[in-house]
């Protein structure tokens, strides 16, 4: 007769495992599940949840699923206030508050059952910070506590937490079995989920549509290059201005009479040559031009104009005119 872990289809070995770990009695208090995307980590962590938490024991009609209590249709409908499900809050993973929270909460006495379980989904999303306040409560939970932990890979969880757990890893589901997946999760009759009849549908709306989706993909394209070249751009006006500031910076040094002050030392003899006459009052208010330059391009003023009027004051000073305003 079935049992809760009949439902945990595709993972005949993870199957067995916590079957045989329930009815020897020999559960662990924290289960790190690993598998990719669609493995059915989900649904095992539930099935593993009503076995330990099936009023009548996993020894008793139907091992842990006995169909008949309240308890075992609260978790199967996902609403036992002792099962609690947890995902990332954070748009970069578990926050810290709420990993406090959830240990918080393992210190309270459960509100119907005789055990609580937590199921944590994305733990490779707990990063070093959030981990640090759970890793006390993973190692030590409470005697009524069991901990599962939902994750892509082993490698992607943080070593703390895998050395602290029973990892069961989970395979990836070939198509030949994900038709039973497929009708399991939306109640259909396994008959009426044709994978193949899907995959052949999604096929021909992809070729009716190949002519506006390579249009619209050449857009995104373009539109990525021109991020691309306007960032170019703005990097090459930042370097340009850069380099006329010092380059100001070295003649007024030399129209100071202190060449040793040079930067652009493969460039002094030039210097010199250049700004050994020059006024260093009208040099200063060279450099001033440049910051204008640079407010006037943070204001989207043309690149062009900006640079033509910087590069017309620069040449004034070179050639001694003395225009600066």
């Amino acid at each position: 007769m079935a049992d809760a872990f009949e439902n945990i289809l595709g993972q005949p070995k993870v199957r067995e495992f916590l079957r045989a770990s329930v009815v020897s009695e020999r559960v662990t208090q924290a289960y790190l599940f690993v598998g990719p995307a669609g493995s059915n980590k989900t649904q095992a962590a539930y099935a593993l949840a009503q076995a330990l938490m099936c009023p009548k024991g996993p020894r008793g009609p139907r091992g842990g699923s006995c169909g008949a209590c309240d308890r075992c249709g609260r978790i199967l409908r996902r609403k036992h206030p002792d099962v609690r499900y947890f995902a990332p809050a954070g748009a970069n993973g578990y926050l810290v508050e709420q990993v406090r929270e959830i240990v918080a909460d393992t210190a309270l006495s459960p509100i119907q059952a005789d055990k609580k379980i937590y199921i944590l989904d994305r733990v490779d999303q707990l990063g070093a910070s959030a981990a640090n306040a759970f890793l006390k409560t993973l190692e030590e939970p409470a005697d009524d506590v069991v901990m599962i932990l939902l994750g892509r890979t082993r490698e992607s969880v943080l070593p703390t937490i895998v050395s602290r757990c029973q990892v069961v890893p989970f395979r990836h589901i070939p198509a030949s079995e994900a038709a039973g997946i497929v009708a399991q999760n939306t109640g259909a009759e396994a008959s009426k989920a044709p994978l193949d009849e899907v995959r052949a549908s999604q096929e021909e709306e992809l070729a009716e549509n190949a002519d506006f989706l390579a249009k619209s993909a050449i857009r995104q394209i373009e539109a990525r290059n021109k991020r691309q070249l306007s960032a170019k751009t703005s990097e090459y006006l930042r370097q340009t201005t850069a380099m006329v500031r010092s380059w100001l910076r070295d003649g007024l040094m030399v129209a100071c009479g202190t060449p040793e002050l040079v930067i652009n030392t493969d460039v002094r003899d030039s210097l010199v040559a250049l700004f050994s006459g020059a006024d260093a009052a009208v040099i200063a208010a060279a450099c001033s031009k440049v910051d204008e330059c640079e407010r006037a391009l943070a204001y989207n003023v043309s690149p062009e104009t900006c640079l033509d009027t910087l590069l017309f004051d620069v040449r004034e000073v070179v050639h001694g005119s003395g225009r600066t305003d």
